[in-house]
């Protein structure tokens, strides 16, 4: 209302009404690939957007978006308004923030805001053309501090320090270049640090000192073996960041006189590649050792893939099991007999003739 009675206050001015025209586009030979490049970029870019923002609702109104119905949506849109002249859109986080903190819940309030921008286009562009400056940069700094989570930055120093780099990482981004470009980055480090962290957790229990035992008798059994059967225990699916790494760590932990290995597979429930490398790898090494591979809790999907990457080469025929008891005692019989036989030839060595 200031800018009605005080003279001379900047005001948004002149707004265009009406809408536009249907523009059908024409496409030739040398333009259609640089189109076609540029309309994957932008959906792609603003698919992200949109999601994160939907993250952003869900997380103030404890609800749970449909993406499919939301990105599906917005591509219809945006295909659409094209036809028009339209710049493409995404899912807007401040507005989105705006309208649940007015109130906002349920699907209407995004539809009232729809039909309020298009009474703007048709007739209220007047009254909002009288709208200061001031006014909407008072709204912005409201909306801004909203969407800061002030409580976490309070605690921030205290948490990951990644997290907190990676955070200013993507702030300064979104300050100096731009948002798109912010999210993009900020999406592949945190996936590219998840998967360190997740190939790091899972060697460590790959490589922890003492296997899981579940049972007395498994204890009692590789007591038994005095270190010459070794137990490898997977803790379920592997990255490609840590399968890269078990055939050195098999290396390390496998002793000079362990005859024989007994790799559990039964928290695996399926495998990758790299991951069938490293079984083949940790097989391959232990044939050339003269160690004897045991294979328990390997599930017909995996046997599948290591046979059809033919990882499974050096891998015994006859040393699978499904229970890791069965592997564990077979493996334990296969020292202790083999333990028995060099006995019974140095008794026979040294007996007088």
């Amino acid at each position: 209302m200031r800018s009605l009675f005080i003279k001379g206050a900047p005001i948004l001015g002149d707004i265009p009404t009406g809408f536009p025209s249907f523009i059908m586009p024409t496409f030739t030979q040398d333009t259609f690939l640089i189109v076609l490049e540029a309309a994957f970029i932008l959906a792609v870019l603003g698919a992200i957007d949109s999601l994160l923002t939907s993250l952003v609702a869900d997380n103030m109104t404890r609800t749970r978006h449909n993406s499919d119905r939301e990105l599906v949506g917005q591509g219809i849109g945006n295909t659409i308004a094209g036809l028009f002249g339209a710049i493409p859109s995404a899912g807007a986080t401040m507005r989105t923030v705006i309208n649940i903190r007015t109130g906002g819940q349920t699907k209407i309030s995004g539809m009232l805001h729809s039909i309020l921008l298009l009474a703007v286009v048709i007739s209220l562009a007047p009254l909002a053309s009288q709208i200061p400056h001031a006014v909407l940069a008072g709204i912005l700094v409201k909306v801004g501090y909203d969407i800061i989570d002030v409580a976490y930055l309070r605690r921030a120093h205290k948490g990951p320090r990644w997290d907190l780099a990676l955070m200013a990482l993507v702030l300064g981004l979104t300050v100096f270049v731009d948002l798109i470009t912010a999210v993009a980055v900020g999406v592949v480090l945190a996936a590219l640090a998840f998967v360190k962290k997740m190939a790091d957790d899972q060697l460590a229990a790959f490589a922890a000192a003492e296997p899981r035992v579940t049972t007395e008798e498994e204890r009692l059994l590789l007591e038994k073996a005095k270190g010459r059967v070794t137990m490898f225990d997977f803790g379920g699916p592997l990255s490609f960041g840590a399968a890269a790494d078990l055939g050195h760590q098999v290396r390390e932990r496998v002793k000079h006189h362990t005859s024989a290995i007994v790799l559990d597979l039964s928290r695996v429930p399926f495998i990758d590649v790299s991951a069938a490398r490293a079984v083949e790898t940790i097989a391959c090494d232990a044939r050339q050792a003269g160690r004897t591979v045991y294979v328990t809790g390997m599930n017909d999907k995996v046997a599948e893939i290591l046979s059809g990457l033919n990882a499974d080469h050096c891998l015994p025929g006859d040393t699978h099991y499904k229970d890791r008891l069965d592997a564990l005692r077979a493996a334990v019989a296969e020292v202790t007999s083999s333990d028995g036989a060099d006995n019974t030839n140095e008794g026979i060595a040294a007996a007088p003739a």
